[in-house]
Parts: structure tokens; C-alpha cells; sequence
């Protein structure tokens, strides 16, 4: 927010509201806004709008009864900037009488004299004469440069060699359109010049021109603040003020966020180890210590999961899934015993490729490379391998014993957790690897968000910790979630990934919101350990968690009573708010 030029001197005192007249009389003419005066500061209304010297004996009295009264009413500086910032609103929408009446009224002025010329010459198109106006301006500028940048802006082939030279090359245009599409420009008139004068208003100080919009700019910002602070926000931000009523402020309901039961998936034969949305978020894979693969089908409308297809001869189990980028495949990886990974074709229900490298190998880890070609995996047992979709091996490193993978957006770095308590980041093209992460008990898994820069670690005995990975950083500690050393693993989710999941060994769910170290809901249904949480990336009100109880818990909004007493669901929200 720029400042608003109050308490600077001389320059402060003679753009304040003029309510300190002599006589504390304020005059009725006004132009676009501004406050004039007579000679001796005083006029009085008379019925047919004649005005009177301040000698009449019968208006003596009334003069220093409203002198007092101004007194009394003097606005503090918050007061005169609200009366400022209506005034311009008001003059946008055209209500020009009414801004005079309240500038009136109050004995304020909307801007300066000098900056309400300029105004007229800019919209009218006479430069010369706003050039003229900007020495009239140089004093009121806090900052010398402003006004070199000011002419630069309204007379660039004065002042600006590097427009000019742009300008030339539009001369080749061979029609209008043309120019206007290169141009960027939609041509002379008024919404070139109004673009124009906001940019210019930028260098003057508030106390002369009021930034553009300003109201409009700051209940805006006041809805995004009550937005971001509100926990349960969980929806796309619409910044048009029309979506919003500014007569209330933003609240959102609990019963709007994904806590409460919409499916029980009871598929499952055993202990339900994963669970995954596809990218797209049309798709769910569980994967459980029966030895399949369950996909589900999201239905669009009514967010439903319906059985798609088994995936079976995971003869382990299945402990860890991933999504290729396009979703047309899905790998499958076991628990630490096991040596084999499956490369599934979702779309046929076909088994690409069976890997294997060695009976001695763990491959419990999986991670895709951007372009969907390649893939990373490995184990506990020293194996970290680069492959192809057949599972011919590309490139491999020595030595790695492999708790977790993760492929960053620039295709090269792979992030892998290890035996060490640490995470590092290691690039195939150079075989060169770095120490990001550093913690001071074993990492059993850890997810990365969307842009790559935070890491969300399940760390044993600890629970969830939220780190920064550029500035290599602990950013959060949350707290509620029980965590051994069994492998739980959390997400990000909702909107803008605001918030955090996590399954728990004390048959629980907890969701925090990113910024709280506190959980906002505890979810409760599970019978056993909850070992994963995936939250769709698509549908930010749809979650779903995997436990050893057999089951996968879908979470939705709140159902309507009736349907949520009549199917007997017994979950609840816990509010932990800080």
C-alpha cells in the first residue's frame, strides 16, 4: 500500500480537508470536487443564492454557532481519507452532484487543483498542456525521479529512445487491426487515456491524486484477508467484489468441508495399505495387503465411487501406487520383501511390464519423471534405479537405501528419503546429489506440493513436519497425530493445497490447515490404524483414507440430516482452532 502523504509539512496541511478555515465557513462552488474559497474565507447562503458579508448583525450569532460546531465536528485524518476514498467511487460511477455535496459538506477536497487540471488535459488528449501541468506538480512529488518517468510515460519520443524505436516498428502495419493486435492498443479514445492516467497516478502521492479505484482495491483485499484467514475456506477464489456481500463477513461451515463419512469402500479383504487419486481426479486406486488393486470410478456428478476393475497377482501385496502423469498407468509396489513392481495400463486393465532386476532387490518406492516415459524406484536394500516403461534399466545408484522417492518438476532432480533421516536430491545427468533435508528421527514417507517447494515428512515418533525445500527450512511441526513407526502417509489438499491430511495410529484423521500447527477436524470412523489419506486434486471436498481395518472411508460436505440419520453414519468433526 503506498503511503498516504498524512503529517508531511506544509504539502499535508494544504491538501487536507480545508475544515480549518478562519471563520470555519466553507464555500458552495466546487469544481470535479474541489473546495474554493472567497477573499475573506466566508460566504453565507442566502434564500435566493445571493452571498452576504460577514458584518450582518443578524448573522453574527449564527456564524459563531457554526464555528463551533465545525470545532466540535473537525474529522481526524482516517476520517478525511474515507470521505476521500467515497468521493472517488462515487465520481467513477458518475454520481459528479453528489461528490460535490459531500466535499461540500465536509470541507474536503477529492485531490489537489494542479492534479485535477492534469486529469482534464490527459483525458482530453491535450499533452502539451499535461506536460505543462507535471511542473506545476514537480513540488507535490516525494520522489525527483517521478516526474522524469511521468514524461517518459506521456511524451515518449521527448524523452524515451527505447519506445521510439519500438513506435517505429509499428510503422510497418499494413492496416489498423494489425497495429492495434501488435500494438496492444485498442486506440484512441477514452479507455486508452483512463489506462494511460492510471498508470501516471502512480507516481503522484496519494495526498494529491488518489491511486485508481482505491476503495474498490482495499475491499478487495479486506475479502481476500478474510478469506485466507478463514480455516474452512476451501473453494475457488472469485475476486470480483459482485460474488460477495460486503455487508457480512466471510464464514465458512464445517459441514461444507470433507469430514464427514459418504462411502464405507469395503471391497478389501485385509488391511488396506494405499490409496491414490488420479490426476484428473476421475479415478481412485487402493491398494491392500490382499494382493490387489482396486480402481474406482468418481462419478462427476454426485462424487460416488463405483468398482472399476481388480488388478490381482501382487503376491506381497500392495503398499505404494503412482499415477503416470496422463494417468494411462498405474505402478504397483510391495512391502520390504518384496522385489517386483507392476506397471499397469489403467485404460485396458492390461500388465504392461512385470519388473524385477533381482530376487535380492526391495522395491517399495516409485516415482514418475515428468514426461511419463521414465520412472525412479527402489529400497531399504541399497537399490535406486532410473527405468523405462518396459523396465529396461537406464541408469542406477549404488549404495541408496531407499525409504521414498519423489520426482521434482525439472525432470532431473529425484528426491529420495533414506536410512540417514534425511532427504536428498540427486540428478541422473551429472550423478551428482545434495543434502536437503535433515531430521533427527527416520522419515517413513513424505509427499512434495505442487510447485515443488514445500515437503510434507511422516517422521517416526514425531508425526507430521512441514519443510520448506528451497530454503531448506522446518516450517511446521503439527501436532495431534500419532506416529510409531508404523509408514503413514500424509498429503496436501483442498484449494491451493491450503491444507494437510494424515492418517494416524490412533484409528484417526487429522486436517490442519497449513498455517496451524493445531488440527481443525478429527476424523473418527476407522477401527485401526489409518495408513494413507489422499485428497482429490480436482474435487477439493473429496477425500478418501485407507486403514488396516479392510475399509477405504470416502469424505465429503455434510449429507442432509435426513440421509445421514437414516444411513446411521457416526462420524464427527473435533474443532482444535488455535
Amino acid at each position: 500500500m503506498q503511503a498516504n502523504g498524512a503529517g508531511q509539512g506544509q504539502e499535508s496541511a494544504d491538501l487536507s480537508c480545508l475544515n480549518t478555515a478562519q471563520n470555519g465557513e466553507s464555500s458552495a462552488g466546487h469544481s470535479n470536487g474541489l473546495l474554493s474559497s472567497t477573499d475573506n474565507g466566508t460566504s453565507v447562503g442566502t434564500s435566493n443564492g445571493t452571498s452576504t458579508g460577514p458584518g450582518l448583525g443578524s448573522l453574527a450569532g449564527t456564524t459563531s454557532s457554526n464555528s463551533e460546531l465545525k470545532k466540535k465536528k473537525r474529522l481526524t485524518q482516517a476520517e478525511e481519507d474515507v470521505i476521500r476514498l467515497i468521493g472517488q467511487h462515487l465520481h467513477g460511477l458518475g454520481l459528479n452532484q453528489t461528490v460535490d455535496l459531500l466535499m461540500q459538506e465536509s470541507g474536503c477536497r477529492l485531490e489537489h487543483p494542479s492534479a485535477t487540471k492534469f486529469r482534464n488535459h490527459v483525458m482530453e488528449g491535450e499533452w502539451d498542456k499535461a506536460e505543462n501541468d507535471l511542473n506545476e506538480l514537480r513540488a507535490l512529488m516525494h520522489s525527483p525521479n517521478a516526474i522524469v518517468r511521468m514524461k517518459g510515460e506521456l511524451t515518449p519520443l521527448k524523452y524515451n529512445t527505447d519506445r521510439i524505436h519500438v513506435l517505429s516498428g509499428y510503422l510497418m502495419c499494413s492496416h489498423a487491426e494489425d497495429l492495434r493486435a501488435k500494438a496492444e492498443w485498442e486506440g484512441k479514445g477514452t479507455a486508452s487515456r483512463s489506462r494511460l492516467l492510471d498508470k501516471l497516478q502512480t507516481y503522484l502521492p496519494p495526498s494529491v491524486m488518489l491511486p485508481p479505484r482505491r476503495l474498490q482495491t482495499l475491499l478487495k483485499q479486506a475479502v481476500e484477508l478474510q478469506r485466507d484467514r478463514c480455516l474452512y475456506h476451501n473453494t475457488k477464489l472469485d475476486n470480483s467484489l459482485d460474488s460477495v456481500s460486503l455487508l457480512l463477513d466471510h464464514v465458512c461451515s464445517r459441514k461444507q468441508f470433507p469430514c464427514y463419512t459418504q462411502q464405507i469402500l469395503t471391497e478389501h479383504c485385509n488391511e488396506v495399505w494405499f490409496c491414490k487419486f488420479s490426476n484428473d481426479g476421475t479415478k481412485l486406486a487402493t491398494g491392500s495387503k490382499d494382493t490387489t488393486v482396486i480402481i474406482w470410478q468418481v462419478d462427476p456428478e454426485s462424487h460416488q465411487l463405483k468398482l472399476l476393475r481388480t488388478l490381482e497377482g501382487h503376491a506381497y501385496g500392495v503398499s505404494y501406487l503412482a499415477w503416470s502423469p496422463d494417468d494411462t498407468y498405474l505402478i504397483a509396489c510391495g512391502p520390504d520383501d518384496c522385489s517386483e513392481l507392476w506397471l499397469w495400463n489403467v485404460q485396458t486393465g492390461e500388465l504392461r511390464t512385470k519388473m524385477s532386476q533381482s530376487h535380492e532387490d526391495s522395491l517399495t518406492s516409485v516415482a514418475w519423471n515428468p514426461d511419463g516415459k521414465r520412472f525412479v524406484t527402489g529400497g531399504q536394500r541399497g537399490q535406486f534405479y532410473q527405468c523405462d516403461l518396459d523396465g529396461n534399466l537406464l541408469d542406477s545408484w549404488e549404495g541408496v537405501r531407499v525409504q521414498c522417492l519423489w520426482c521434482l518438476g525439472d525432470g532431473r532432480t529425484v528426491l529420495a528419503s533414506d536410512t540417514h533421516q534425511r532427504i536428498r536430491g540427486y540428478n541422473f545427468e551429472d550423478l551428482t546429489d545434495r543434502n536437503i533435508v535433515q531430521e533427527d528421527h527416520p522419515i517413513m514417507s513424505f509427499t512434495v506440493s505442487k510447485n515443488g517447494r514445500l515437503a510434507l515428512l511422516n517422521v517416526a515418533t514425531q508425526g507430521v513436519h512441514l519443510w520448506d525445500l528451497q530454503d531448506r527450512v522446518l516450517v511446521r511441526k503439527y501436532q495431534g497425530v500419532t506416529q510409531g513407526f508404523y509408514t503413514i502417509h500424509s498429503c496436501f489438499g483442498g484449494h491451493n493445497e491450503d491444507f494437510i491430511a494424515s492418517g494416524s495410529e490412533d484409528h484417526k484423521v487429522y486436517i490442519w490447515h497449513r498455517r496451524g500447527e493445531l488440527p481443525i477436524a478429527e476424523l473418527t470412523g476407522h477401527t485401526r490404524t489409518v495408513n494413507c489419506v489422499s485428497w482429490n486434486p480436482v474435487v477439493p471436498g473429496l477425500m478418501a483414507s485407507a486403514s488396516d481395518d479392510g475399509t477405504v472411508r470416502v469424505w465429503g460436505p455434510a449429507p442432509f440430516l435426513e440421509t445421514q440419520e437414516s444411513d446411521g453414519l457416526n462420524e464427527h468433526c473435533s474443532n482444535m482452532d488455535s
